[in-house]
């Protein structure tokens, strides 16, 4: 039961501060839940995301991942919790009273300080995962390519996706 708690507990205290989702939380989740916890290994953490990320549904769902591999099913009903409840009461409470501020400086003052927080966030996320995957040269090309085809075309994420198999398959990355 302590387990369960705690899981709720680090995953309510780490959603206090998502910005951008559970994708901007990764370095510090990771930190939590390897390092500081020692309820995961790297290698386990990194493919818990993948799977995740390669699964339909919201980025959140490494979350549930990590409380099932560490406790089953209550862990996984708890670090979904954990992650969803606590604050979407704030958010609740908080909307209440948002729309009173409209146009206020202060409001545009928070709306304009989250953004570039958020992408900062996703982006130490993206560099934590590439260093617990033991990106290579051939993987850091391959996602400044895949940035770049990303900014200035409009392929679809499948081609890329493909594109990442194939450098795979030839040994690349």
């Amino acid at each position: 039961m302590a387990l369960l708690a705690d899981l709720f507990f680090q995953f309510a205290i780490l959603f206090c501060v998502a910005f951008g989702g559970a994708s901007a939380l990764l370095p510090e989740m990771h930190r939590v839940v390897v390092e500081q916890k020692h309820w995961l290994d790297d290698a386990t953490f990194t493919h818990l995301y993948a799977i995740a990320q390669a699964a339909p549904g919201p980025n959140g769902l490494v979350v549930t991942l990590i409380g099932w591999e560490v406790a089953g099913l209550p862990g996984a009903l708890a670090a979904t919790l954990g992650m969803c409840l606590p604050m979407s009461i704030v958010i609740y409470l908080l909307m209440r009273h948002w729309h009173r501020f409209a146009g206020h400086p202060v409001q545009l003052a928070v709306q304009m300080g989250v953004a570039p927080l958020a992408v900062g966030l996703v982006a130490a996320g993206a560099f934590m995962i590439g260093q617990a995957a033991g990106l290579a040269w051939g993987g850091l090309v391959l996602v400044g390519l895949v940035a770049l085809l990303q900014m200035h075309t409009r392929l679809h994420p499948l081609w890329l996706i493909g594109l990442g198999a194939a450098a795979g398959l030839l040994g690349w990355v």
